[in-house]
């Protein structure tokens, strides 16, 4: 017997990155030696002292339970010096850091702790689908925030009318932004800030990239500009920063009251991340900073690397100043969904149509640096063929 998917279900586009999995496998059957970059999943290695972290706590049978609760005080603890370390910000780790399931989780659930059907979240477009999909799940309506070449891929908050504006409830950013890895400047954060007061609304900053950074220059946190705890959240995540994806481990930072209303939710939905993992995290909190510099090295030679690949192929894009990925126009004035396919079929590598972010995202799309040097290359030379 089938039965339906809920109303919520049916209004939810396909997850993009299930769908480039599946174009993805069904290449290699056939035969075609793929180059996926598409997702942003680091290829590079867990640091070896984080794994062995993981091992020491995994072999403690009382580490076996339930964790519960919002996180570790010691993983709270260690994220809040991290803050202090890395942006200058205090926070109190009783109340005021949570640990996710990696932040993915934690983006989709606040909207169920803090919007009511009928209240409306403005986001970005193109943006992280889960920040659309969360809001789907809480019953609540979606704005989208247009980020465009014309406003340097930023939101224009002076354009959002005053009708939607009387309804809104919680406002989306994403710096450094997936998936055009523009950065938001201490200025712009301000201008949120201010914004967000004047309009009464919750700020929710998605800052999963912020030490995948190049040149040296170091992206800011929304937290760091006055005001800001006082109506906003930041969401991290150790997956990208120490190559941690598949642990799932990652937090949120912010207004205490924002922090209870998703630590809520959790109590309710999830049991809390694994201890072991936790202190996994916390060994890579407390790392030296000669950590994440390495690996920010490797993506620097990367980014250059391709940056000057696709330069002479005649492409237009703006350089990466952070995060892994290059966000394209497309050539030939095809539609972003068939120049991908053209890629995956003439090329065998997988990128990411513009479209899947976003309407706003036509005409765009995006490729990640997740694979080495030679395969780069590899992807350049084929790219030059595509007739």
């Amino acid at each position: 017997m089938d039965f339906q998917q809920s109303d919520r279900m049916k209004k939810l586009p396909p997850y993009l990155f299930i769908e480039m999995d599946r174009k993805k496998k069904a290449a290699i059957e056939k035969g075609v030696d793929i180059i996926s970059l598409a997702i942003g999943d680091p290829d590079l290695a867990t640091p070896d002292f984080i794994v062995e972290a993981l091992y020491k706590g995994a072999k403690d049978k009382a580490n076996h339970q339930y964790p519960l609760g919002p996180g570790l005080p010691k993983f709270r603890e260690a994220v809040a010096k991290w803050y202090q370390h890395r942006f200058g910000v205090t926070l109190d780790p009783k109340d005021e850091v949570v640990a996710l399931i990696g932040s993915k989780e934690g983006i989709g659930h606040l909207p169920i702790g803090v919007l009511n059907p009928g209240d409306v979240c403005l986001m970005p477009s193109p943006g992280y689908p889960v920040y659309h999909a969360g809001t789907l799940f809480a019953g609540a309506e979606s704005y989208f925030m247009p980020l465009t070449e014309k406003n340097g891929f930023l939101p224009d908050l002076d354009a959002i009318s005053a009708d939607v504006l009387k309804r809104a409830k919680l406002i989306w950013t994403n710096s450094p932004n997936n998936p055009t890895s523009v950065l938001m400047d201490k200025a712009f954060y301000t201008k949120v800030v201010a914004f967000a007061q004047k309009n009464n609304l919750i700020v929710a900053n998605d800052a999963a990239y912020t030490e995948l950074y190049y040149d040296g220059k170091k992206p800011v946190s929304f937290l760091e500009v006055p005001g800001a705890k006082e109506i906003g959240v930041e969401f991290h995540s150790l997956s990208k920063t120490f190559n941690m994806t598949g642990w799932r481990v990652g937090f949120a930072v912010g207004n205490k009251s924002i922090i209870k209303a998703l630590a809520d939710v959790k109590g309710n939905l999830d049991s809390g991340v694994f201890n072991p993992i936790q202190y996994a995290g916390i060994a890579a909190l407390e790392a030296p900073d000669s950590v994440s510099e390495n690996i920010r090295k490797i993506y620097q030679e990367r980014r250059d690397l391709f940056a000057a690949g696709l330069k002479k192929l005649g492409w237009q894009f703006q350089i990466p100043q952070a995060a892994f990925y290059f966000w394209i126009k497309v050539p030939n004035g095809m539609s972003s969904a068939d120049w991908c396919g053209k890629v995956l079929e003439e090329a065998g590598i997988v990128v990411t149509p513009g479209n899947g972010f976003g309407a706003e995202g036509e005409g765009y799309f995006r490729m990640t640096i997740t694979v080495d040097k030679a395969r780069l290359e590899e992807a350049l030379q084929r790219l030059a063929k595509l007739k």
